[in-house]
């Protein structure tokens, strides 16, 4: 009998044209999932009978609770070789192995510079303008050259965007708690004195730090404030970095020009949420890492981590 795997939220139905499973198919029935399980209870319902899952990035926890549920899973594959939604004693506990999987940093790069152009040129007020028959140019655009860009975090992500700001001839600084002149001065960039200092110069904002205790709601409602009315706000890293009821309040406001968001407090959004409808808002379905060179990683590399895992060799293993 073949084993069974469940490619979970693959909302493009890309998984089975992005990678070729047929080195598993005689051993491996391989479904795919295009809707997301909103509740555990559904995930589990929906999981009951599949030996192996693959998981996109962080969007399902795979908590004791859960994992306690799926008596059958013996192989949990998360694109990303990070992953904080996973219970991992649990896992090992109930004798499923987890893997993962490499990731380029190339597309959250893009998008993060996808979604500040968007905002400081107003492509899509007037692109739905042009479509619509409505007013031919209504917006003013905002310039990057010579204007300042701050960076909350210059790892491999923060430092490229650092690189692109340069190339704009933007004027590029950085502040993280651990981030040194030296470091700085590496990737060409000025070191902010403090948060603050950099929050109220900047004319874009742009975050690119992991969530974790010191970083969770280092943007609330006071941090926000000291933004200039004219700045904007980029974040394709994770929600929980910005208190959103904060952010919301400040986009209603319109204390600051606008905000650029791919991350959120609940993915899928629910049809009622109210980033859906806020004011001075770009925002993406977290698409920092959907890109056809990852996707072909994502998948590629799970039907990889399939051979290896049945040859008793488990590759890229997490935990």
């Amino acid at each position: 009998m073949r084993l069974r795997c469940a490619v979970l939220d693959d909302f493009q139905n890309a998984a089975g044209t992005m990678a070729d499973w047929s080195p598993v198919q005689d051993r491996v029935e391989v479904v795919s999932f295009t809707e997301h399980f909103a509740t555990e209870d559904e995930l589990a319902t929906a999981l009951a009978e599949f030996d192996i899952a693959v998981t996109l990035r962080e969007r399902i926890p795979f908590r004791a609770s859960l994992l306690d549920r799926l008596p059958r899973l013996t192989l949990l594959i998360a694109s990303g070789l990070r992953n904080s939604v996973i219970d991992y004693a649990a896992a090992e506990r109930n004798g499923v192995t987890v893997c993962g999987t490499q990731s380029s940093s190339t597309p959250p790069v893009e998008l993060t510079w996808a979604l500040l152009l968007g905002l400081a040129r107003g492509i899509v007020t007037e692109n739905n303008a042009l479509r619509a028959g409505g007013p031919w140019q209504s917006t003013v655009g905002a310039d990057l050259d010579g204007r300042r860009l701050g960076l909350l975090g210059l790892g491999k992500i923060g430092s490229r965007v650092a690189q692109v700001g340069l190339a704009f001839g933007m004027e590029v600084t950085a502040w993280s708690q651990n981030l040194t002149e030296e470091r700085a001065e590496a990737a060409g960039v000025q070191l902010a004195a403090s948060k603050e200092e950099l929050l109220e110069t900047s004319d874009f904002v742009s975050l690119h730090l992991v969530l974790g205790d010191r970083t969770r709601g280092l943007l609330g409602a006071s941090e926000l404030a000291l933004m200039k009315p004219t700045a904007y706000l980029v974040n394709t890293s994770r929600a929980a970095l910005v208190d959103q009821d904060a952010l919301l309040a400040a986009l209603h406001a319109g204390s600051i020009a606008g905000a650029g968001v791919d991350v959120f407090d609940i993915e899928p959004l629910p049809a009622d949420h109210p980033v859906r409808t806020a004011p001075r808002l770009l925002a993406t379905p977290h698409l920092g890492y959907v890109s056809q060179r990852n996707y072909r990683t994502y998948y590629g590399q799970a039907v990889e981590n399939i051979e290896a895992y049945l040859a008793g060799a488990p590759l890229r293993r997490l935990g």
